[in-house]
């Protein structure tokens, strides 16, 4: 079924942006203007805009060279790059000085919305377009009669509850159906040779994206092919391994980084022969969308971080418990609308990619920012809609896969990334019974303890006791779950969700990378499974060195429980990032793999916990739930965190990992970072 979401008429809309598009091109002509410079510099954008809905409209946007739309866009997002931004009125630094205090927070909440004009062009949102021009028109004119920052707070946070009609409604629905075919026709339909391709898009193209586009280019059809298919049969095999009926699914979500298109092409057709329809969905973009925590979907690189940073809590001025229930309440009239869709939807396919230049946030206090009572509202809006979502997505027919790519900015020269892209292909595709078998030795042994100890090795503080869960049946059952090349590729772990009582100890890191950053020296107190302290030392004081814990661990709550323990088996992927000395960059798809990881926030098997599934040796997987999961039970909004963020020790800065049994036995499965345990040596080729 098709659905409808864009039932407006076009001309009247139209109409209504020639009027708008008439009175803010006045602006520039105005004088003693009030905040003269912010609005002089968003108005000029929104015409810059409208210019390119006219070319797109009389296709002269299509006759453009390369280099024309290469020069247009660095037009668009001349304010966002970086060699501009200090210089830039959507900084929150530069607009503190150009308007009063109170205005700070609804003109930057104002400045992020009218960016969000570019895209509602390209995927012909005319309506989404006209109504961010007439907003800017109504809190243009609030401050040009001398009006205060409570009406022009009132104006958007009315906007934004307005529309939600429109807004939310249209978002779930091209979360979960195919009604928005906009990246679907661009990648199915375009020839992806001609770069071109890439500004149809409506995202900020950089040098990832091209150089990307252009590797994959060069690649023979049959390598492309390949990559494809082992992330789709990965998807596939998720279902078998987890004993699920894929017959009864034919809806995926397929979300990947902008630039690998041609790849995405070919999972497509794959996905198609399969039976599935594939959700090609875009990250969100406007703020009525948008969480402070994660915005998943398709995007590219990005213009600037800084400026996605300064902007996160944009949100905050319609954060308010009527404008979260109103939203709750169209959702589910919407899930309600879609129910059928969500009854066949299997599960997202996660194409990653790795490798961006590292990124240092600054925390500015101009930015807008949550205070605690809006924090806690959002967690439990977040809360309220992922059980909301379970009430139509039967989630023991689901799964998932997710596999990762370089992009060209993990190396200097463009060699080493054409031979880094080539060695991840090859741990991408390793073979997965060598593998399973070894794990299954490591597996047995586990199951024998009672709790297991991770050491540290040189300069790494970590000592950590695990507490697993008791089999009543251990001929029957067991702890960890022997993951080979299916939902998570590559290949290499086995992993439980511990008991957190009695899981206590420290958890230290010297690089690694999450939600976008690189930390440094992180350290992590546990006691009783739960965090009790964090830091790392990134900068110079503590607090902005808690703060990067918290925004890509915590998530915005104030503890997590450790969700997951694992042991990662390859070692293959390890040497390669030894071989490039790339530790830091490695996704944690991958870095997850390259020794012992922890996960903290919900477990491995979050809304998942009463379905049960087995090892290839026909054990049932028993340690499904921890003392905050069983909640759910009895109060299952306090069950769950929706965050579950891996933390990887590097092999090389690893010491020990073995078990404590009952009757005091003790046995290595890895000594100073070796794999020692009998029949799991072949792991250290």
């Amino acid at each position: 079924m098709v659905y409808d979401i864009y039932s407006w008429d076009n001309r009247l809309i139209v109409e209504r942006i020639n009027l708008a598009m008439e009175r803010i091109s006045q602006i520039k002509s105005e004088k003693d203007i009030r905040f003269g410079d912010f609005f002089l510099k968003l108005s000029r954008f929104l015409e810059q805009v409208n210019d390119l809905r006219i070319k797109r409209d009389t296709g002269e946007f299509e006759k453009q060279s390369f280099e024309e739309l290469n020069i247009s866009q660095n037009e668009l997002f001349y304010d966002l790059k970086e060699e501009n931004y200090n210089e830039s009125v959507y900084n929150p630094d530069v607009l503190e000085k150009l308007c009063d205090k109170e205005f700070m927070s609804p003109l930057l909440s104002l400045s992020f919305e009218v960016r969000a004009a570019l895209i509602t062009v390209f995927e012909g949102d005319l309506e989404g377009f006209v109504n961010i021009l007439e907003l800017f028109l109504q809190v243009y004119g609030i401050c040009l009669e001398g009006g205060d920052a409570k009406e022009v707070s009132e104006a958007i946070y009315w906007y934004a509850s307005d529309y939600l009609d429109i807004t939310a409604r249209k978002k779930i629905i091209e979360s979960f159906t195919t009604s928005n075919r906009f990246f679907y026709n661009i990648i199915m339909n375009d020839d992806l040779s001609d770069l071109r391709y890439l500004f149809k898009f409506g995202e900020y193209i950089g040098e990832n994206e091209i150089k990307t586009a252009k590797y994959l280019n060069s690649l023979d059809m049959e390598t492309v092919r390949l990559c494809a298919k082992t992330f789709v049969d990965g998807y596939r095999d998720g279902f078998v391994a987890m004993q699920k009926d894929i017959s009864k699914r034919s809806i995926v979500s397929l979300i990947y980084r902008i630039g690998f298109e041609r790849i995405v092409k070919e999972a497509v057709i794959l996905f198609e022969d399969m039976g599935f329809e594939v959700v090609l969905d875009r990250k969100p973009y406007r703020l009525a969308d948008m969480s402070h925590i994660r915005n998943r979907g398709i995007c590219s690189g990005g213009v600037n971080r800084q400026f996605e940073y300064d902007h996160k809590y944009d949100m905050n001025i319609f954060t308010k418990k009527a404008y979260l229930d109103r939203k709750f309440e169209i959702s589910k009239q919407t899930f309600e609308e879609i129910k059928e869709n969500m009854a066949r939807y299997g599960g997202p396919a996660l194409m990653d990619a790795f490798g961006d230049t590292e990124f240092l946030p600054v925390k500015k206090t101009a930015a807008n920012a949550f205070v605690e009572k809006q924090n806690n509202l959002m967690n439990n809006y977040r809360n309220e809609m992922m059980l909301l979502q379970d009430e139509y997505i039967d989630t023991s027919g689901t799964a998932f896969c997710i596999i990762a790519w370089p992009l060209p900015s993990i190396a200097k020269e463009p060699e080493v990334y054409l031979n880094i892209f080539d060695d991840i292909i090859r741990i991408n595709t390793l073979d997965a019974g060598k593998y399973k078998e070894a794990q299954q030795k490591i597996i047995d042994a586990l199951d024998k303890a009672d709790t297991v100890r991770v050491i540290g090795g040189k300069d790494n503080k970590t000592d950590l006791t695990i507490k697993l869960h008791e089999l009543k049946e251990p001929s029957k059952e067991t702890n960890f779950e022997n993951c080979v090349a299916d939902v998570n590729i590559p290949v290499g772990e086995v992993f439980t969700s511990p008991v957190l009582v009695g899981t206590n100890g420290t958890l230290f890191v010297k690089d690694v990378f999450l939600a976008g950053y690189h930390l440094k020296n992180l350290c992590i107190t546990v006691k009783n499974g739960m965090i009790e302290d964090y830091i790392c030392e990134n900068f110079e004081t503590r607090d902005d060195n808690r703060r990067m814990v918290e925004d890509s661990i915590l998530k915005g709550h104030k503890s997590l429980p450790m969700g997951e323990f694992s042991i990662g088996t390859n070692v293959v992927a390890y040497n390669v990032a030894k071989k490039y000395d790339i530790f830091e960059k490695m996704p944690i798809l991958i870095a997850e793999k390259m020794g012992p990881h922890f996960a903290f926030g919900d477990t491995c098997y979050s809304h998942d916990e009463e379905s049960v599934s087995y090892n290839p040796d026909g054990k049932a997987i028993i340690a499904r739930d921890n003392e905050c999961s069983i909640k759910r039970k009895t109060d299952i909004k306090s069950a769950y965190f929706n965050c579950h963020t891996d933390i990887t020790i590097p092999l090389v800065e690893l010491g020990d990992i073995y078990t404590n049994e009952p009757d005091g036995t003790n046995t290595y499965i890895i000594k100073d970072g070796r794999f020692v345990l009998e029949g799991s040596e072949i792991l250290n080729e």
